[in-house]
């Protein structure tokens, strides 16, 4: 795997920075694997463009932040900082990420993060008075 492993999930994270989404999805091998923090597949390049493409979307100023990176035998885990506003909200994640690359390209991307304050601040505003 040796430094293009690495080299290829840095670029991958720059097109996600960037939000580069025809960028990102250059990275994507064919038959690529996202899988959320909670566990759900979506799989193959197009489908990622789409979602990448709904993403941004959905999330202004999204970017990630690495603070630690170690290659290990079967790819790249990351460790860092998912950030974002989403709803005039922002908000800021502890995430680490595992990819996989093969041949020169991110195979699988996978996400461990707690999104419940991107998902609270999807949630309509409560009245916050008391119940009728």
């Amino acid at each position: 795997m040796g430094a293009s492993a690495v080299a290829v999930v840095r670029a991958f994270i720059e097109r996600i920075n960037a939000h580069d989404v025809e960028g990102l999805t250059a990275c994507l091998s064919p038959d690529h694997r996202f899988i959320d923090s909670l566990g759900t597949v979506f799989g193959g390049r197009e489908t990622l463009r789409h979602g990448w493409h709904a993403y941004f979307a959905l999330v202004n100023d999204y970017h990630v932040s690495v603070h630690e990176l170690a290659e290990l035998p079967w790819g790249v885990l990351l460790v860092g900082e998912a950030a974002g506003r989403s709803n005039g909200v922002a908000w800021t994640v502890p995430t680490a990420w595992r990819a996989v690359v093969r041949n020169g390209q991110v195979a699988e991307w996978q996400v461990y993060a707690d999104n419940e304050p991107l998902r609270a601040s999807l949630r309509p505003p409560t009245s916050g008075g008391p119940a009728a």
